[in-house]
């Protein structure tokens, strides 16, 4: 029988499981024995080669192999791997094939997949996400936000049921997210959700980086030469300077101290911006720090010790990290793609397991469209930002509102849908993520209805449609399908993936 499983896509590792045959989801070794892969791409021989080989050609050879790419996902950009340039979300594919193909040989055939992404993500990066899924070869009809996976397996893991209202502090390698959650036994109710898709450990290694170059250049004089102390020397330093006060690397013969005190210093502006931002969901839930029951932990930056001051400092309470901060997303995404999946397919034991599970997501951002509103104290109409589904909305959702047209003769109506962090009425603070145009029929007088719609999915993508009541004239737009980058799986095929 076809497992289910779940993959944690992240920044700088990933991670896959399944629940096995006891209804527990379980971490899945890759071809290392290991549990998370690098989420590294090098090119060795023609090959594409994914995971250590990678990672390692990444800290010591940069323009032979790609890393942190999830962070521009969704976008063009492009990354140099050898003689070959790829999107992030073909970059993404080659890890996903990788950690496709060492499931298979682990556990046998692979059925449906959940991936997760980060709660901030915008709408291009969740389609770009679940593009790279399917060019993979996996069967994925879902994707989850990370903090909410996290949150499942801590209410699965949990003896006792949980009640109340807890936190959910994901820092990992690349992307930050906090969630409020409220969670009864095994259902967890998404009560508002925040994340900075550029904060996280790889900053952390940039601030160390700066941080040995200064102390270099006090010693010697001379510049750093950055291949003698690398993005991989700065991670390794950084897991030991959470472990112990001081350390000495060694740069062209220099020997060069540092603290954990100079590492705090470098990275205390990041650490702050999420605590800004663990204190502004509490305002978005409408709780107090007190309200809340827990702090549970995802990602593996949570385990610097500044990191955990800040938590502590927000919360007024030691965050919880019963289970390895690196795999619970994989873990909780395991359990999702069953509670999602053909539960026909599962034995009489994993049915009882999810048999209780239940998840409601909320919107991350909200979203519009432009119209012409009239302003009485300038006696004339003025562009608007008309929001019609709002943050903190529950999924999925559909949402109509009704729109006039303003001229006689009208012919022509703008589609404009909007994208913002908060609930903007001026044009000027909102991303137009999509515009198009609806033809209307000629000779007509003002005021005819345009109904628009926006309809919002489980995995959190926007399909919109505008129409002309009148005459059924419509526009409709599924809005990750319109923004994703296309894959050029011919060229991918090219590779074999080791």
């Amino acid at each position: 029988m076809a497992a289910f499983i779940g993959i944690d896509l992240g920044t700088t590792f990933s991670a896959v499981a399944t629940l096995d045959d006891t209804g527990r989801p379980t971490i899945v070794h890759n071809s290392d024995g290991r549990n998370l892969t690098p989420s590294c791409v090098a090119e060795s021989d023609g090959a594409m080669v994914v995971g250590e080989f990678a990672r390692k050609a990444y800290g010591q050879t940069p323009d032979k192999a790609a890393a942190r790419f999830k962070r521009d996902m969704g976008t063009s950009a492009k990354r140099r791997v050898g003689q070959h340039e790829f999107t992030p979300t073909e970059l993404s594919t080659f890890v996903l094939k990788k950690l496709l193909q060492d499931t298979k040989t682990a556990i046998g055939p692979v059925g449906q997949a959940v991936v997760t992404i980060p709660a901030n993500f915008a709408n291009e990066a969740r389609e770009a996400t679940m593009a790279a899924a399917k060019a993979a070869g996996l069967d994925v009809q879902f994707i989850i936000n990370e903090p909410t996976a996290a949150a499942l397996y801590y209410a699965f893991k949990s003896g006792d049921d949980l009640h109340g209202k807890y936190a959910v502090y994901d820092l990992g390698g690349g992307t930050f997210d906090v969630s409020i959650i409220q969670v009864d036994g095994q259902n967890v109710d998404v009560l508002a959700s925040n994340g900075v898709t550029k904060l996280g450990g790889d900053d952390f290694d940039e601030g160390l980086r700066a941080v040995v170059a200064r102390k270099y250049r006090e010693a010697t004089g001379s510049e750093m030469d950055p291949e003698d102390f690398t993005k991989n020397d700065a991670e390794q330093e950084k897991i030991s300077l959470s472990q112990r006060q001081r350390t000495t690397v060694k740069i062209a013969r220099q020997l060069i101290d540092i603290t954990r005190a100079d590492l705090e210093e470098a990275i205390s502006a990041r650490v702050t911006q999420a605590e800004m931002l663990c204190e502004a969901t509490l305002d978005e839930a409408g709780i107090e720090a007190n309200d809340i029951r827990s702090v549970f932990l995802a990602g593996g930056s949570t385990r610097i010790p500044i990191v955990r001051e800040s938590i502590k400092r927000v919360f007024g309470q030691e965050p919880i990290s019963s289970v390895n901060v690196d795999e619970v997303v994989a873990l909780g995404a395991a359990l999702y793609a069953a509670y999602k999946g053909d539960q026909s397919k599962l034995s009489a034991v994993q049915k009882r397991a999810v048999q209780k599970i239940k998840v409601a997501e909320s919107t991350a951002k909200c979203f519009g469209t432009l119209s012409l509103s009239y302003d009485e104290a300038r006696g004339q109409p003025r562009l608007v930002n008309a929001i019609l589904i709002n943050k903190g909305d529950r999924i999925p959702c559909s949402i109509t509102q009704s729109f006039y047209t303003i001229h006689d003769g009208q012919t022509t109506v703008d589609c404009s849908v909007t994208e913002s962090t908060a609930p903007e009425t001026d044009p000027k603070f909102v991303k137009i993520v999509w515009q198009g145009n609806l033809d209307l029929p000629p000779n007509r007088p003002r005021e005819q209805e345009i109904r628009v719609t926006y309809a919002y999915d489980d995995n959190q993508i926007m399909s919109c449609t505008f129409v002309d009541v009148a005459s059924g004239r419509s526009e409709s737009i599924d809005l990750a399908m319109a923004t994703a980058e296309s894959i050029d799986n011919a060229e991918i095929e090219k590779f074999l993936v080791e």
